[in-house]
């Protein structure tokens, strides 16, 4: 199914040289590429100058394969817009390969003999299909470089990092990685993610059918489609068309992870939010918003959810429910017996075995490792996982992978460490339940949910710090997220 959703297209490393090679078989000339590549380089380096306020002055890192002749053809470029370009090479000339000989011998800077790193650094050193571990004087050199704090932007991949696994024994730690023509996989696996900083894409002009042609292992999200997947206002509407939300939801001596789930959905935009808590539990949820309809049930009666749920155009089970036995039984029931769109997370996920098709699940790696009944994880084994069950999947992390039968993954690299904190896994559930309740459908309320739970914590790490964030903090920072989202600017 085509939504629109899918952008770059990821792929491993040897997959982007095969269609480069079939490129070159057809015509396509390596020095173009190269002059393209360095072109749209020297142009980004540009922007960040520009952007950041910093001095017109770059040290370029060259290294003996292609993207070292990358980096020349940039510092080129910058020096006829008035830029001070240095160079420093790892290698004499003679051992490059024939296009960095080339274009070092026509580079009008000033070589360095001795690395003194200025300015901003631009790494040229490794490619993608370096493999293995980063040693002697290079080592050295990645080690100075990510110890000067200057901003790095790494050409194609942060050099250290493999392009497929994401390994990073020693690697540069990049501000910005300016990748040539689709994203690597070893981006956003292993370590790799630590190191790439902002992903931004240089064109260096291949045709794009040869893109269309390449096997990936997933996409980027567009963020341009998302904002269309926000549900149209009505004048008139009431607030069961605003979105209604059930929730299944605490437990004794546990009702954060329900409050900050229902407090979520509200502020996603659902209309009401019904909150099914076990008996005993009143006192616990007495802070609750004032929005929130609070429901209590005894242990194995579930007539008033059932009811409820032929309202209810969204469902979210499980945070803060707990690992008791009653609740397994409890849920194993609910959950095949109730008809409508279902965000399933937390404790929910080990509970339920079986789940109704078309549920959105949620978890993270430990959760996923639990229901495949595996030690390892693997996307291949979520993508069968998913294939078979016919759910979609929410596999969070940094970045979070979204899997659905039949299509490749999609990858949203949004949100900021100060996110790794209890609840913040509660607080995406309850807005993926609101978008279901709202009419975004499945795979859709999936990434629009998480895209703007990660902006929501990026906008909450500017407000404060990533060392001082909470859970609630998103919350808070969702009015902020929905303006960006919509190119709306915040009230004064």
């Amino acid at each position: 199914m085509e939504t629109g959703l899918e952008g770059t297209k990821v792929v491993r490393a040897e997959e982007m040289a095969r269609i480069e090679k079939v490129s070159m078989e057809a015509g396509a000339s390596a020095e173009a590429y190269m002059l393209k590549a360095g072109e749209g380089v020297a142009q980004r380096i540009e922007a960040f100058v520009k952007e950041r306020g910093l001095e017109k002055v770059v040290t370029l890192l060259v290294g003996k394969g292609n993207n070292g002749g990358d980096a020349l053809v940039a510092g080129n470029f910058l020096l006829h817009r008035g830029f001070h370009v240095e160079a420093f090479r790892m290698v004499s000339l003679e051992e490059a390969s024939p296009l960095c000989q080339k274009h070092g011998k026509g580079f009008d800077g000033k070589w360095q003999d001795v690395l003194k790193l200025k300015g901003v650094i631009v790494d040229g050193l490794l490619g993608t299909g370096f493999q293995g571990t980063v040693e002697g004087k290079l080592r050295e050199l990645i080690q100075q470089v990510n110890a000067s704090k200057l901003p790095v932007l790494s050409i194609d991949i942060p050099s250290g990092v493999n392009g497929n696994t994401g390994e990073a024994d020693c690697a540069i730690v990049a501000e910005e990685t300016l990748y040539l023509g689709m994203a690597k996989r070893g981006f956003f696996v292993g370590k790799g993610y630590n190191h790439v900083g902002k992903l931004c894409r240089v064109d260096f002009g291949m045709d794009p059918k040869y893109y269309r042609e390449a096997q990936g292992v997933g996409y980027l999200i567009r963020e341009e489609a998302l904002k269309a997947l926000l549900p149209p206002l009505q004048r008139d509407r009431h607030k069961y068309q605003a979105g209604y939300v059930i929730a299944i939801a605490g437990s004794p001596g546990m009702p954060g992870a329900a409050m900050l789930s229902c407090l979520a959905a509200l502020r996603t935009g659902a209309g009401i939010v019904r909150l099914f808590h076990p008996e005993g539990m009143e006192k616990e949820l007495a802070p609750a918003a004032y929005e929130l309809v609070r429901t209590p049930y005894r242990w194995g009666e579930d007539q008033a959810i059932l009811e409820e749920g032929k309202r209810a155009k969204g469902c979210l089970m499980g945070p803060g429910v707990g690992k008791g036995e009653e609740m397994h039984t409890f849920l194993q029931g609910i959950a095949s017996k109730l008809h409508v769109p279902m965000v399933i997370d937390a404790d929910a996920l080990y509970h339920l075995k079986i789940f109704p098709k078309g549920a959105i699940l949620t978890p993270h790696t430990k959760e996923m490792l639990h229901l495949l009944g595996q030690e390892t994880l693997t996307h291949e084994a979520c993508q069968a996982f998913v294939d078979q069950s016919e759910v979609t999947l929410v596999l969070k992390g940094a970045p979070t992978w979204i899997f659905h039968p039949k299509t490749l993954p999609l990858i949203v690299p949004k949100g900021d460490p100060g996110m790794a904190t209890a609840g913040t896994g509660d607080v995406l559930t309850g807005m993926i339940a609101a978008l279901l309740a709202q009419g975004v459908k499945g795979r859709n309320a999936a990434a629009l949910g998480v895209y703007l739970h990660g902006s929501a914590g990026e906008i909450a790490a500017r407000k404060k710090t990533s060392y001082d964030m909470i859970a609630s903090d998103l919350i808070e920072a969702l009015p902020a997220a929905f303006q960006s989202l919509l190119g709306q600017s915040p009230p004064e």
